[in-house]
């Protein structure tokens, strides 16, 4: 999908010839301006049909004096700049998808600063996503273009460009997430990996079956060894700056499906588990939207792949695996697979002395108990990185939420037949899983996103969504910007001048 900046008032864009316009309106902008918008917007008003609530709008067919086929009036409302035009776009979008438009037009009746830019692109990819990959007879997004039409062009190029590269991450970690098992196997998810090295400053290296029993890890090998398919450990390297700056370490779950092992999961719903891969997904779709904006971080990203299946030497509860950390582990459920393998990869994290260590996972249903699909579940060591990575989730519009590591959560943990047991009780789950990692994370400030809820929906709406890529990418582009937190940079472009 092609998207494109042009200097455009409502004037120039009632002669822009499209399958569909859509007018994103602000309260009190609009219908003052000359010409057939300025009138349509009115006389909307006038009658009651455009609300100033953000979402509420009106498609009109042909209208006389406006080049494109269909217009859509949708309102903005006053609520903040970014959240408006989000809700605003996707309002729209659902007006006009069933015409399968070709090219649209989007423009502002006032100002629009580049958050809300930034909002409009990704929702408007977001909506129009098509997944074709397993289809026989794929019907591809028929979007092709889009040209968002803004007061001064220039002034939002640098928006744009950010905005594209997180698109391209988001669905390059849709793509994975939503292909089915034997479609994304570990050695795929590792190709897909490689394919990336393409770009400048990104590297990767795939260490298979041999190179992993020679780091001793242990745990990862546990979970592998009751399937036919052989792990990999995929590290990708971006750098963007110089060596002697330490890096940001993504650590992303790999389980490229999930069938609980032993602890079998319920039939209902299982095929869903090809989506326990997300988190490495989204390490991938970051590194994708990093190949393309050059930024002056570097990062690493470790993805520990494999699935979780039986045969005769599957993992079984009660077995006693020993990581690479050194770290003895009862194992008393084998679907509380995930995190073994995190385990051993943040281990292995700390040999590139981190400035941080971030591990994003599909790791307990019990996050999606507390947070539901709305928010990541964030956990952290350190009040700084928490910050900055919940601040980059508001600026993203990719949110998460911080959980508690009280020291007490960890009782369950304790076993009499090794170091610490795999699991604790059902209370406080999705903690109990974060106090277990943290006990590998070494000494570097670290963090836990737990994505069980917002990795993927059910339903009619079943796919991958592509977070976290968003909520990473704006965080790793804030360390390379150096300068104030994600939420008061958002705050400065949400008050600052229209574009």
């Amino acid at each position: 999908m092609d998207f494109q900046l042009k200097t455009l008032g409502l004037a120039q864009a009632a002669s822009e010839k499209a399958d569909a316009l859509i007018v994103l309106v602000s309260p009190g902008d609009g219908e003052q301006a000359p010409g057939a918008l300025g009138g349509l917007i009115g006389a909307a008003r006038k009658a009651g049909d455009l609300p100033d609530k953000a979402g509420k709008c009106l498609m009109l067919y042909r209208p006389q004096g406006i080049a494109a086929a269909r217009v859509v009036l949708s309102s903005l409302g006053d609520g903040p700049a970014a959240t408006a035009a989000r809700s605003a776009v996707l309002a729209a979008w659902q007006q006009i998808r069933a015409a399968n438009p070709k090219r649209v037009v989007l423009v502002w009746s006032g100002g629009v600063v580049p958050a809300a830019l930034q909002a409009a692109v990704v929702a408007l990819a977001d909506a129009s996503y098509v997944y074709t990959h397993t289809k026989s007879k794929a019907e591809p997004r028929a979007l092709r273009q889009v040209v968002l039409g803004v007061a001064q062009a220039s002034a939002c190029k640098a928006a744009l460009a950010e905005a594209v590269a997180a698109v391209r991450g988001v669905e390059f970690a849709k793509e994975w997430g939503n292909r089915p098992g034997n479609h994304c196997t570990p050695t795929m998810l590792a190709e897909a990996a490689r394919s990336l090295a393409k770009a400048p400053r990104v590297k990767c290296e795939v260490l298979g079956p041999k190179e992993v029993a020679a780091l001793k890890m242990g745990a990862f090998m546990a979970v592998a060894q009751g399937s036919a398919e052989p792990l990999r450990f995929i590290v990708l390297r971006y750098q963007g700056a110089g060596k002697a700056d330490a890096p940001q370490v993504l650590v992303g779950k790999g389980i490229t499906f999930d069938t609980g092992g032993v602890s079998l999961k319920p039939a209902a719903e299982m095929d869903e588990m090809k989506f326990d891969m997300c988190g490495a997904a989204s390490v991938l779709g970051v590194f994708r939207a990093l190949g393309e904006l050059q930024p002056a971080v570097n990062v690493v990203g470790l993805i520990p792949t494999c699935e979780n299946m039986n045969d005769g030497r599957a993992l079984k509860p009660g077995d006693v695996v020993t990581s690479m950390s050194g770290q003895t582990i009862e194992v008393l459920n084998t679907d509380a697979e995930g995190r073994l393998i995190l385990c051993d990869a943040l281990a292995y994290a700390a040999r590139f002395d981190p400035a941080a260590v971030v591990d994003i996972a599909t790791l307990t249903g019990a996050c999606v108990i507390a947070l539901g699909g709305v928010r990541s579940g964030l956990f952290a060591t350190d009040d700084g990185l928490a910050g900055a990575l919940a601040a980059a989730g508001e600026a993203a519009q990719d949110r998460c939420w911080r959980m508690p590591l009280d020291d007490e959560y960890a009782e369950g943990l304790k076993t009499s037949f090794a170091d610490v047991a795999n699991v604790a009780g059902r209370a406080g789950g999705a903690i109990t899983a974060a106090k277990f990692l943290q006990r590998f994370a070494g000494e570097a400030p670290w963090a836990h996103l737990d994505i069980a809820g917002t990795a993927w929906k059910s339903g009619a709406a079943k796919g991958a969504t592509g977070r976290p890529v968003g909520l990473l990418l704006r965080y790793l582009l804030d360390r390379a910007e150096g300068a104030a937190p994600a939420a008061r940079k958002a705050s400065r472009r949400s008050r600052g001048a229209a574009a």
